[in-house]
């Protein structure tokens, strides 16, 4: 098998060809592997090589695993895989090892993948593009003049430019959906609870962030959700069990829906012009299946919401910050951190505990408006973010600047962090282009527990608009260009 025949294939298909071995664990690996090697210089999606644990874990692969011997990566954010390094794309974290494997990573091996590298990351993830002063800038492969998103963005990056069919992600205010979004891929932040975030924590970002996947294709999220959801022992609270495997929902056409159509956010942020045709074209296709599309508005006020979400991430942020400091003995300075990070750290302290109390009841609250919307629309359709892809350099983490940083994120936020609010599960779907070529994505959101519902829409719309078969183009003068025109 060759790259151009690799990347014909998703993980599902990839794992039936293993298990008829048509190809073989360690094939699968070198492929993606020279794949990685040969776009890390222009798209510095990969921070850290596992390939002491890859070749280990080649030898004790579990053969009757849903994805035994596929190729897989995960996100260098709170990457706890035993032994292996992470770094949180953060100066004051660069060295770490981890001493335990946490509940999701144990599932990810249970189901048969081979991690191999860690995905570039910003710094803690607290950006909405992939620029850490500790690894650079990663690119998106559509175009590398421009960002893939975050925080998610290396796993964005590689699996758009064909290094692995789906790779670990998380998202604490969009940072699945967003990359998801510039790079033309699918991913979803499932509802709170569905995923494990153990053994060690029970929530993180009080409730907002958990973790699943980026991929081409919806069959290989859903049958990797089917791998890895569920409750573990010492959760707080669980999500509603799913009727069945994720899987099956894919091929359940659902009855008409009721879907409302959100085309402005809660915040005073303009939608770009593209943005806003790709989301309308959605919606008339779905018109078109026969489901009832009305367009309606965010039930809460914006302003406050966005200021009481900033107060609960930067007191976490306070908190996990004085713990690595303390882990690693570096001090907290513009040694060691950038100076967004730095300044969500001096907000995080500032805050009362009385402050945060508030703030987390009023991003809670959201969770309520979201359930009386939810009793008149089975589905929300919005866009994923409010403009495309920004360049390299436009929204910088390190700005002296904090608040024109922080202002820059706002139009990649403003639809995606009110879901990690309601805990309700939200997926992100290719739909248009912006006027430079780049994707734009579309998101439909669900009652929580309700992934099967998405699964069975999102599959309608992956039979006709068929994304997998959209890829970035090869630089002039590549290997596969070449292989491509012959």
């Amino acid at each position: 098998m060759d790259f151009v025949e690799y990347r014909g294939f998703d993980a599902v298909a990839l794992a039936a060809l293993l298990r008829r071995r048509e190809v073989t664990p360690r094939e699968l690996l070198e492929i993606a592997l020279a794949r990685a090697e040969e776009v890390q210089p222009r798209l510095g999606a990969i921070t850290v090589w596992d390939l002491e644990f890859a070749e280990r874990r080649l030898q004790a692969l579990p053969q009757t695993a849903p994805f035994a011997g596929v190729p897989f990566l995960l996100k260098d954010l709170y990457a706890f895989l035993e032994g292996t390094r992470f770094t949180n794309g953060s100066r004051l974290t660069r060295d770490l090892r981890a001493d335990f494997t946490s509940t999701l990573f144990t599932r990810v091996l249970r189901a048969g993948f081979v991690p191999f590298a860690k995905t570039n990351a910003p710094e803690f993830g607290e950006n909405v593009v992939t620029e850490p002063l500790l690894h650079g800038p990663c690119r998106n492969p559509w175009n590398g003049d421009f960002s893939p998103g975050g925080s998610s963005g290396g796993a964005a990056a590689a699996v758009a430019a064909g290094v692995v069919p789906l790779a670990h992600a998380t998202d604490g205010g969009g940072s699945i959906r967003i990359p998801a979004s510039h790079c033309g891929l699918v991913g979803l932040k499932p509802s709170r609870a569905r995923v494990p975030i153990g053994p060690v924590v029970v929530e993180a970002w009080s409730g907002l962030a958990t973790g699943l996947a980026l991929a081409r294709s919806l069959r290989d999220l859903a049958l990797f959700l089917d791998a890895v959801h569920g409750p573990e022992p010492g959760d707080f609270y669980a999500c509603p069990p799913p009727r069945g495997p994720f899987a099956a929902a894919l091929a359940r056409p659902p009855a008409q829906l009721r879907i409302g159509l959100l085309l402005e956010p809660a915040v005073a942020v303009a939608v770009e012009p593209a943005v806003r045709h790709a989301v309308l074209a959605i919606a008339r296709l779905l018109e078109q299946m026969g489901h009832i599309v009305e367009e309606t508005r965010f039930p809460l006020d914006g302003e406050r919401f966005a200021e009481a979400f900033l107060t609960v991430v930067a007191t976490n942020s306070a908190s996990e910050l004085d713990y690595w400091s303390t882990r690693t003995g570096r001090p907290l300075d513009e040694e060691h951190l950038e100076r967004g990070t730095l300044a969500l750290l001096e907000m995080g302290r500032r805050r009362s505990g009385v402050e945060f109390l508030r703030a987390l009841q009023t991003v809670q609250a959201a969770a309520r408006l979201f359930g009386r919307l939810f009793a008149r629309f089975d589905l929300l359709l919005s866009p994923v973010c409010a403009k495309p892809p920004p360049r390299i350099g436009e929204i910088d983490q390190n700005d002296r600047d904090v608040s024109r940083y922080l202002a820059r994120t706002r139009p990649y936020v403003c639809f995606t962090s009110l879901h990690n609010a309601s805990g309700c599960p939200a997926l992100a779907l290719p739909a248009g282009q912006s006027p430079e070529g780049l994707p734009i994505g579309i998101m439909l959101a669900a009652p929580l527990g309700e992934e099967e519902r998405l699964f069975a829409l999102g599959a309608e719309l992956e039979r006709e608009l068929r994304w997998f078969q959209r890829t970035p183009p090869e630089p002039a003068g590549s290997e596969e260009a070449a292989q491509a025109t012959e």
